[in-house]
C-alpha cells in the first residue's frame, strides 16, 4: 500500500520574509492521517486556519500566496515543494507573519527540517488526483499542459534573454521515478536580476532578498561568489518551483506536465483549470501491490530513500 506521510515530532526555524523583509517564525506540527496541508496564522488576534487549495491563490507577482478568511500567507512554493519532494501529506504549518521564511532561496532548507523532524507513515493509503484527459491554458506565447501519465512529471522550458541565462540549461525534462528531488531539484535558488530590484522594492517586492537567499545577476554575470549549485540550476528552479506551485492540489498529481515559460500564475492557471473540470481527473489510492502502478513504485522508493 502506499501510505500518507506526515513528521513524527514539532520542528521549528527562524528566517526573513523574501518579500516582505519581515522576520517570521515557521513551526511545522504533525498531523492525523486525511487531514492535508493546512496553514495558520498565529500571529492574528484570531488565529486563522486554512487548507491549501488551488482557488485560495490570490497573488502570483514572483511568487505564490494564499488568502483565506482576510488571512494572507505568502511565497508557500519551496515550502509545498519540500512537502511533495517528500511525500508529505498531513501537516500543520504555523507562521507569526504573513510569508514563509525564504532561508536561502530554496527548498533544501525545508528539506532539512522535514528530515530531522523524521518522517514517518501512516496506516491509510495515499491520495492521488489522476488526470485523465488532456487539459492546456495559454497566455501569449506561454503555454502549460498536463497530460495523463502513471507517475509524476515535468517537463519545463525558460527563455530569458540574459548572457548567464542563455548559456546555462534552458529544458530540461524530470521523471520523479528515475530521478531523486532531493538532490537533483531541492537545492536550486530563486533568481533575479540587480536592474529590477529598485522596480521591485518600489512595489513592496523583494524587501528582504540578498545574495544569501538568491542567485543575483547583473548585466553580464552571477554576483553570487559561490556561483551556481547546478548548471542549470535556473531551470531546476522553476521546476522546484512548480512542484510546490501544483501540490497546492492538496494531494500529489498522477500526471505529466509540460511548460514553456510558466511561472506562478500559469501554474495556478493550469491547476484550476484540472480540478474545475470534473472529467479530467478522477480521485485514487493504490492497496493493493498487484494494482500500483511501477513507476509509482519507484518514486515513493525514492522519495523514502
Amino acid at each position: 500500500m502506499i501510505k500518507q506521510r506526515s513528521i513524527k515530532t514539532l520542528i521549528r526555524a527562524t528566517g526573513v520574509g523574501l518579500h516582505s523583509g519581515q522576520k517570521v517564525e515557521l513551526t511545522l506540527r504533525p498531523a492525523p492521517p486525511d487531514t492535508g496541508i493546512f496553514f495558520r496564522r498565529v500571529d492574528l488576534a484570531e488565529p486563522v486556519s486554512f487548507r491549501v487549495a488551488p482557488h485560495l491563490v490570490s497573488d502570483t507577482r514572483l511568487c505564490s500566496a494564499l488568502e483565506c478568511q482576510g488571512a494572507r500567507v505568502a511565497t508557500v512554493e519551496h515550502l509545498m515543494s519540500a512537502l511533495a519532494g517528500l511525500g508529505i501529506d498531513n501537516l500543520y504549518i504555523d507562521l507569526d507573519a504573513s510569508e514563509v521564511p525564504i532561508l536561502d532561496g530554496s527548498a533544501a532548507p525545508f528539506v532539512f527540517l522535514l528530515q530531522s523532524a523524521g518522517i514517518e507513515e501512516q496506516d491509510v493509503p495515499r491520495r492521488f488526483i489522476r488526470v485523465k484527459k488532456t487539459v492546456r491554458v495559454e497566455e501569449g506565447d506561454k503555454w502549460a499542459e498536463i497530460v495523463p501519465y502513471d507517475g509524476f512529471r515535468i517537463g519545463f522550458q525558460i527563455d530569458f534573454e540574459h548572457p548567464v541565462l542563455k548559456r546555462s540549461g534552458r529544458e530540461i525534462s524530470i521523471d520523479f521515478a528515475e530521478t531523486s528531488y532531493v538532490k537533483e531539484i531541492s537545492r536550486a535558488r530563486t533568481f533575479g536580476f540587480m536592474n529590477e530590484v529598485e522596480y521591485l522594492r518600489a512595489n513592496g517586492l523583494a524587501l528582504g532578498g540578498n545574495l544569501d537567499n538568491a542567485i543575483v545577476m547583473d548585466e553580464f554575470r552571477v554576483l553570487n561568489a559561490d556561483g551556481l549549485r547546478y548548471a542549470d540550476e535556473f531551470v531546476k528552479h522553476k521546476v522546484l518551483d512548480a512542484v510546490g506551485d501544483f501540490y497546492l492540489a492538496g494531494q500529489p498529481l498522477l500526471g505529466s506536465i509540460t511548460a514553456f515559460k510558466s511561472g506562478h500564475g500559469l501554474n495556478n492557471k493550469l491547476l484550476c483549470a484540472l480540478v474545475d473540470d470534473a472529467e479530467a481527473w478522477e480521485p485514487a489510492s493504490f492497496v493493493d501491490p498487484a494494482q500500483t502502478p511501477a513507476r509509482l513504485v519507484r518514486q515513493t522508493a525514492i522519495m523514502a530513500a
